[in-house]
């Protein structure tokens, strides 16, 4: 690494320590003939994810847009910014363990409202609107009904493991008579 100060390319590594979450290493160095001290940065080189746009256009992939919507979305709901900072950082996660580096816009929406559905009914119907494009108010009512219905259903299950917990052991069938 060159020194910045006096130009020499001998140095010696004084610390290192990994930062932005494990995405690049930070090293304090030292200048073996100033005798001065810097700090470089080394990060990995990432291919570009690429969005297939539903035009068959493409583009890079761009967090800030994907933190946008998320927003727009989650705008006067109880979903805080940290919690959509972690939505996007799993879909971005997930995105770059893809071997092709590339992902279509539609997979992107379905992963993002994926996470709004157990975060927040709202704000999930909110970004469904714009994402499936609804033209016209029954395709909200089906929406809800569809979230109710699969609400009703959790309900169902989670009241049927508490009865099957509560019986004694052995007691499978229930009490008999």
């Amino acid at each position: 690494m060159r020194c910045p100060f006096c130009h020499h390319t001998d140095d010696r590594v004084v610390d290192s320590r990994s930062v932005r979450e494990g995405r690049a290493v930070r090293r304090r160095r030292e200048c073996l003939r100033c005798e001065r001290r810097f700090t470089t940065y080394e990060y990995i080189e990432e291919r570009p994810l690429q969005v297939t746009k539903r035009d068959g256009e493409r583009e890079p992939f761009d967090r800030r847009k994907l933190l946008r919507s998320l927003q727009i979305a989650t705008a006067k709901r109880p979903v805080t910014p940290t919690e959509i900072d972690r939505v996007v950082e799993e879909i971005e996660r997930e995105l770059d363990r893809r071997e092709s580096g590339e992902a279509e816009s539609g997979e992107i929406g379905e992963m993002v409202m994926e996470r709004l559905k157990r975060r927040d009914h709202i704000a999930y119907v909110r970004f469904a609107s714009v994402y499936r494009n609804f033209q016209d108010p029954e395709e909200f009512l089906m929406e809800f009904r569809d979230l109710r219905d699969r609400q009703t259903q959790r309900e169902l299950r989670r009241h049927q493991n508490e009865l099957e917990l509560g019986l004694p052991a052995g007691d499978e069938d229930g009490p008999e008579e």
